[in-house]
């Protein structure tokens, strides 16, 4: 699983030391005691464990929120954030060691981008935002709640199909956003509502396809905290989970956020 959320892939800390990529035998009774275990003991205190990663994930998701009220009431803000944001996460990914206040201030950064597109979504289609906070929290409630019971696992196999979608989704932007700008389309969603599938918006079946393929970039991301755990990583690395979540999360909302739009057109 080498290309996948590239705040876990470019760290040693949640490599699979070499082994290949197959899915995990950790039973579902051995990953609920994982859960459930200490965070940590007086003699293991700066190791990573699941239980400060989330405390480091919901520090993280209180900054988030803190920038979109900022960003909300004042949505100018959102391109500059966007460019900001853009910049700090490539500093936070490259980055060798994770940095708490960089990736806070990515966080803070972030949401402000995040609040802002939301208000400006939110003027043109009255209602959207919390349809699209409620969808997000769906999805990552359920993917959560399915990874924890062991009903669902990262693979191999999954993982490829994953990339291609993946990699097949960024060259149809990439072409979409040119097409905008050089006027080839007028739509402000470009192919996305202008084409149609069996009277259906491209956008919307497309839409669909982003939002699964974002459930399982939560599964990846998950499946890297847990091998960073049992890996015995330091401490410090639980903000790399933090940020990898975060990253996956804003994506998902994003892509939600659109395809509501899309929908509604």
């Amino acid at each position: 699983m080498a290309l996948t959320n590239p705040a876990f892939s470019t760290n040693p800390a949640f490599q699979n030391n070499g082994k290949a990529a197959t899915a995990t035998t950790v039973s579902a009774d051995n990953l609920e005691q994982l859960y459930q275990a200490p965070s940590a003991t007086s003699a293991d205190t700066d190791r990573m464990t699941v239980e400060d990663t989330i405390n480091k994930s919901a520090i993280s998701f209180a900054l988030l929120v803190a920038g979109a009220v900022v960003g909300w009431m004042v949505p100018a803000l959102y391109f500059p954030a966007a460019i900001v944001g853009f910049v700090l996460a490539l500093v936070n990914i490259f980055k060798k060691k994770p940095s708490p206040a960089l990736i806070l201030s990515y966080a803070g950064v972030q949401g402000i981008f995040v609040g802002g597109i939301s208000a400006v979504f939110e003027s043109i289609y009255p209602g959207i935002v919390i349809q699209a906070v409620i969808g997000t929290l769906a999805v990552v409630g359920v993917t959560l709640a399915l990874f924890a019971s062991g009903k669902i696992r990262a693979s191999a196999k999954a993982t490829k199909v994953f990339m291609i979608a993946l990699g097949g989704y960024v060259v149809y932007s990439i072409v979409n956003v040119i097409l905008v700008w050089t006027g080839v389309t007028h739509s402000a969603f470009g192919l996305s509502s202008d084409v149609k599938l069996f009277g259906i918006p491209l956008g919307v079946l497309i839409g669909v396809l982003v939002v699964i393929m974002g459930a399982y970039s939560l599964v990846l991301d998950f499946d890297f905290i847990q091998r960073g755990v049992q890996n015995r990583a330091p401490r410090i690395y639980g903000w790399s989970g933090a940020f990898g979540i975060m990253v996956t999360v804003i994506w998902l909302y994003l892509e939600i956020l659109r395809l509501l739009a899309i929908s509604r057109n």
